[in-house]
């Protein structure tokens, strides 16, 4: 692992535990379109970009797991009423064109608990 990628990861992880937070093995700062293509300037850069990249990440990254909301929104439960104003938009389109659409609407109900990369533990307990 290159020296700058180590030093970030080990950054994030030790926030991680800092925060209560069992970390996932996942792939996250390797495909975020923020990683600094060049690097670090130096060793101290790192920390600041783990601290903006967990701010992007918690509060501006919508997951497409958990319906397209933040981590925040979700933690804090805004996401029942952002999913069921999301529905009634859809809804309200599908009325004006139903032409446009082939079936149902998008599923916008608020998911219960999520595992990451599920489909890999279940092939694994299989």
């Amino acid at each position: 692992m290159p020296k700058g990628l180590k030093l970030v990861a080990d950054t994030l992880l030790a926030k991680l535990y800092d925060l209560g937070i069992t970390p996932s093995r996942g792939r996250t700062l390797k495909y975020c379109p923020q990683w600094p293509e060049s690097g670090f300037a130096d060793i101290d850069a790192a920390p600041f970009w783990v601290r903006d990249f967990i701010a992007w990440y918690n509060h501006e990254h919508r997951h497409s797991r958990i319906c397209f909301v933040t981590p925040a929104q979700r933690h804090r439960g805004d996401d029942h009423a952002l999913l069921a104003k999301r529905h009634g938009l859809y809804e309200a389109a599908k009325a004006r064109n139903p032409a446009r659409w082939s079936g149902g609407t998008r599923n916008w109900t608020s998911v219960g608990a999520v595992d990451l990369n599920s489909q890999r533990q279940d092939k694994k307990a299989a």
